[in-house]
């Protein structure tokens, strides 16, 4: 039987994907400018054995709606934001097993930089780093970075591409697996002739020096990416390990699910090297009446305006000039594609969209007792033919001790979700095999 992988779905901020529930009298993430809220984060993950944290991050602004950042930093909607790997280290250090994606934009900051601050994690983790690959879809984050305007889509791609080139060049190539001596007694480190110079020349990166960091458990570190417009799926498929993706249905998954899997194999990757993540927000009670009169609390403090201001940048799409029963325009513009589609398609009402935010998000919550919430997994790993879930939170920390405390138990008496542990690196928790991307990756093909 198919178990599923789980992950605690995060951000380095007030509030996430269900906004304004950060105003709940029980809720503490306005503590996380506080280490100790990330420890206790970290060691409830691993407590529940779920597979890891997933911490999403953004630069930049949502100043779509209404032309101004105003709402979303009243209603604390994913701003003000920190960085997503400072807490990892913690967080590392109080737990064993437990994985960390963190979320890092190719688009601003230069590869050579970014391959010695994973490496470092990947040693500091003891290999349990992975890397959620993104492209950005803000104008006002290439304006605070020096830009006039956000890349095209596509052409963020294509620069994302040679970007990984240029990593795997590093990662994978300018060390020798026996460069690193420790030899004391001859007060030789490493090896000069078995660490080597990456040079790359190409459209969008010019670069020619070693990597800073000797090899690390994993190298390359598990690599994540959310893309699901038609290029981000091709990306996905050909560099992604597991792949991040939201809908409304199991079924409305598997046409997603199943396009993946037949990309990955025309990239000679195998349907099965990808584990693909559903997004889904559980509320949780001792019974299924217990669980509602929880949703109708929780549903007291969520915010339709942080929600609408968030998925207008998400869209590019400016939510307060349609009125209720108008249907949103259709229309092409340089933000999230997978996020305008959902809109456009039909068309939906802003009355529609808005019916849809139960908690302050576009997703509906599963809601139930602990076996009602099993069973809805279960036939999103079955109809849906996902591989496991990011968890968002709704108050914290009472969600994910709830679904730990509730939920896993019963998942795990089913057989649908491990026991324990598997020993060694991330990518071999998740895999088998061992810490190393697989031959059959692009990756493979810059080693020595």
């Amino acid at each position: 039987m198919k178990q599923m992988q789980i992950y605690a779905f995060d951000m380095n901020c007030v509030g996430h994907i269900n906004h304004g529930l950060w105003t709940h009298p029980r809720d503490t993430s306005s503590q996380y400018t506080d280490l100790d809220y990330w420890v206790d984060f970290a060691r409830t993950a691993e407590r529940g054995k779920l597979d890891g944290i997933f911490l999403a991050d953004i630069l930049g602004v949502y100043d779509v709606y209404k032309g101004s950042p105003a709402s979303v930093i009243a209603t604390g909607a994913q701003m003000p934001v920190n960085d997503p790997l400072m807490p990892i280290s913690a967080m590392a250090y109080v737990t064993s097993h437990l994985g960390f994606a963190v979320t890092v934009n190719t688009t601003y900051e230069p590869p050579y930089l970014l391959a010695r601050r994973m490496s470092t994690l990947d040693h500091l983790t003891k290999g349990r780093i992975g890397w959620n690959i993104v492209t950005g879809y803000l104008d006002s984050a290439a304006r605070a970075m020096g830009l006039e305007r956000l890349p095209e889509h596509d052409a963020r791609y294509d620069a994302a591409e040679e970007y990984l080139e240029v990593l795997y060049k590093l990662w994978e190539a300018s060390w020798d697996d026996d460069a690193v001596l420790r030899d004391k007694t001859r007060a030789i480190f490493a090896e000069p002739s078995k660490v080597h110079a990456v040079k790359h020349d190409g459209q969008y990166y010019k670069m020619e020096g070693i990597h800073l960091s000797q090899p690390s458990p994993q190298r390359t570190p598990l690599l994540f990416q959310a893309g699901a417009s038609a290029r981000g799926q091709d990306f996905a498929a050909r560099h992604a390990e597991c792949v991040f993706i939201a809908a409304p249905t199991p079924q409305a998954a598997r046409p997603t699910v199943a396009a993946l899997r037949q990309k990955a194999e025309a990239f000679g990757r195998g349907a099965d090297a990808l584990r693909i993540l559903g997004l889904v927000t559980v509320v949780v009670g001792r019974t299924e009446k217990e669980a509602f009169s929880r949703l109708e609390d929780y549903r007291r403090h969520a915010s339709v305006e942080a929600s609408l201001a968030h998925y207008s940048a998400s869209t590019g799409v400016d939510l307060s000039k349609y009125g209720l029963d108008d249907p949103i325009e259709q229309r092409s513009t340089n933000a999230n594609q997978s996020a305008l589609a959902a809109i456009t398609r039909a068309p939906a009402t802003l009355r529609q969209i808005i019916d849809q935010m139960v908690l302050g998000s576009r997703m509906r919550p599963i809601v139930g007792s602990a076996e009602q919430v099993a069973d809805h997994l279960a036939a999103w790993i079955f109809d849906g033919d996902v591989d496991g879930f990011n968890l968002a939170r709704t108050v914290a920390p009472e969600s994910l001790r709830d679904f730990v405390d509730l939920v896993v138990p019963v998942l795990q008496e089913r057989g649908l979700f491990k026991a324990d542990y598997a020993e060694g690196p991330l990518r071999q928790k998740l895999f088998g095999g061992g810490g190393r991307l697989p031959s059959s990756h692009p990756a493979a093909a810059f080693r020595r």
